[in-house]
């Protein structure tokens, strides 16, 4: 897993203390304060940089790691709208290198990487938080990726994260209509981006899609499977077409009835046939149910992929072409669709302005991961007042040990938050054992926004925020994950009680390998079930294995209180 977040310090930060009452801020005394403490986790998760106007003229880069080229795209963001300033394409064709048993083959390893480093020295001036590199279908299924990742990441200095097909149509179609600007309220649009090894499906108003679906079946895998040894003729089309018609199928009544009035096309494979049209058929630059049969013949009729010779048809996008057709014609005729225009836009926009909305002031951002989790806890009906509690304690525990609320910082806190809020969907499931079908559910669930590793990391901290540690032992996160889990785990323990009594002010500091908990002893004293639950957690974490991240320790009155100095 990988997690952009800068190394803890060890300063002890105490972030919301009442210096009234000495309690934490986040304390309530009674239901009504419910709303004071929404203030008080939103204050805790705002970064001080979020409370700037967003900057203008900031340079951001995505990096899409796609099946048929790696894409780089720079862009500057002016009046909240991004401007591309630079763009570079290198071919590696990585899905041609997946094999049988979905491995990438040594050379496409090669290629990959190679292509990396070249891009390397260009986001080398840019901080990670501008830059965002994202793997698409061929890592989605490639049994090897994670190596490849990590190998990949050495190179390029920044993350990278693989994201699901769903995801990935979402960023496609806030790419498209990015792009596109404003459009009537009554319009929707329908965005289809055929890819080398996957095809996503969208539809939507205004700048968020609404219906999201990725197909396995993309130009090159369609090509290698249907057209072997490049030969291509009507039963080897034919064939092409069914299988992608069959992919199709199973969402085209659901895209049929979403009502889209406006179909667009994005990708090289789209982008390839609408200038074959223009340049050998007299199209006007858009694709056509007719020009799609004219340069089905034609292709069939030249039946080799190398004679495959139109003007404006590069060598390289002719090796793709007669499974990017095929696909293409199939949506064509699934779908009822007569004309489609084409976007020179998709992934790479979609990626900088989902980079942009996370980097704009927090009152202001649509930040579609916040979205997400407001979606989720309406969905199974979470207990919204209990997360407020665990999340405001959780990230003033984290504050306490971490000082520096810098950018990577803040989306750490983010984190934190997210996992308090999601913590109890597996009630929906069950009771028992209810932080295991959570940590699945956000694990699995296709969830707008969060990438692939986004998602882990999550379903990580909600595993472990209750029951036993030693089942993560063998989970090679990094310490900040793991104490970003100490403190869910013990704000989720002070507040296991589910009410409204207010806590004291709980004293957390690191110092190299130890993670200290103090608090007075009046209070202990009034709670001994509390301080005998805290030294519960001290012996769960000596538990967790020989080369724990860090060991938590309880301070002499934790232990007093709960009658382990008088045993001794």
């Amino acid at each position: 897993m990988v997690v952009r977040h800068a190394h803890c310090n060890g300063a002890g930060l105490d972030l919301h203390q009442d210096p009234a009452s000495n309690r934490c801020a986040s304390a309530l005394s009674s239901p009504c304060q419910l709303a004071r403490l929404a203030c008080v986790r939103e204050r805790a998760i705002r970064a001080p940089h979020q409370e700037r106007a967003l900057e203008t003229d900031l340079t951001l880069a995505a990096l899409d790691l796609g099946s048929n080229s790696f894409r780089l795209e720079l862009g500057r963001i002016a009046d909240n709208r991004i401007v591309v300033v630079d763009s570079h394409r290198i071919a590696v064709r990585l899905a041609a290198g997946l094999t049988a048993d979905k491995l990438l083959d040594d050379a496409a390893w090669r290629r990959g990487l190679d292509a990396l480093g070249r891009f390397a020295q260009r986001l080398s001036a840019l901080p990670h938080t501008r830059v965002r590199a994202v793997g698409t279908n061929t890592l989605r299924v490639a049994r090897n990726a994670p190596g490849f990742i990590a190998a990949g990441e050495r190179v390029l200095g920044h993350p990278i994260e693989v994201i699901a097909g769903r995801e990935e149509a979402r960023m496609i179609f806030c790419g498209v209509a990015h792009a596109a600007g404003s459009t009537p309220a009554d319009e929707r649009l329908l965005v289809v981006d055929i890819g080398g090894g996957s095809t996503e499906i969208s539809v939507g108003t205004g700048d968020e899609p609404d219906l999201m679906e990725s197909l396995y079946v993309g130009s090159i895998n369609s090509t290698l499977s249907h057209f072997p040894g490049g030969y291509i003729d009507e039963y080897t089309f034919k064939q092409a077409e069914l299988a992608a018609r069959r992919e199709i199928q199973v969402v085209s009544a659901a895209v049929r009835s979403s009502r889209w009035s406006v179909a667009t096309a994005s990708s090289g494979t789209a982008r390839t046939i609408a200038r074959l049209l223009a340049e050998n058929h007299g199209g006007d630059g858009s694709i056509t149910a007719a020009g799609l049969r004219w340069l089905r013949k034609r292709v069939i009729a030249l039946g080799v992929i190398e004679r495959l010779q139109f003007a404006g048809l590069k060598a390289e996008r002719a090796l793709n072409l007669p499974g990017g057709l095929a696909i293409m014609t199939a949506i064509f005729e699934e779908l009822g669709i007569e004309r489609m225009t084409v976007s020179p836009n998709a992934l790479r926009l979609g990626v900088l302005v989902d980079l942009m909305r996370r980097l704009a002031p927090r009152r202001a951002s649509a930040d579609s991961r916040e979205e997400t989790v407001i979606d989720f806890e309406t969905r199974y009906r979470c207990d919204n007042a209990q997360s407020a509690r665990v999340s405001a304690l959780a990230v003033t525990l984290f504050g306490q040990i971490c000082g520096s609320m810098a950018d990577p910082q803040a989306e750490t806190v983010r984190e934190i938050d997210w996992a308090a809020r999601l913590a109890e969907v597996g009630f929906s499931i069950a009771h028992n054992g209810y932080h295991k079908h959570s940590s699945y559910v956000i694990g699995n669930a296709d969830m707008p926004g969060f990438s692939r590793d986004e998602q882990k990391r999550l379903a990580f901290l909600i595993l472990g925020h209750a029951g036993k540690l030693p089942k993560l032992a063998r989970e090679a996160a990094p310490r900040e994950l793991w104490l970003s889990m100490a403190c869910l785990r013990l704000a989720a323990l002070m507040h296991r009680g589910r009410g409204d009594a207010g806590q004291p002010p709980l004293a957390l500091r690191l110092d190299g390998q130890r993670l200290r908990l103090d608090l007075p002893e009046p209070w202990l004293s009034a709670n001994p079930l509390a301080a005998y639950s805290l030294m519960q957690e001290a012996r769960a974490w000596q538990a967790l294995g020989a080369d724990p991240p860090f060991v938590l320790e309880m301070s002499e009155a934790v232990m007093a209180a709960s009658g382990v100095l008088a045993a001794a």
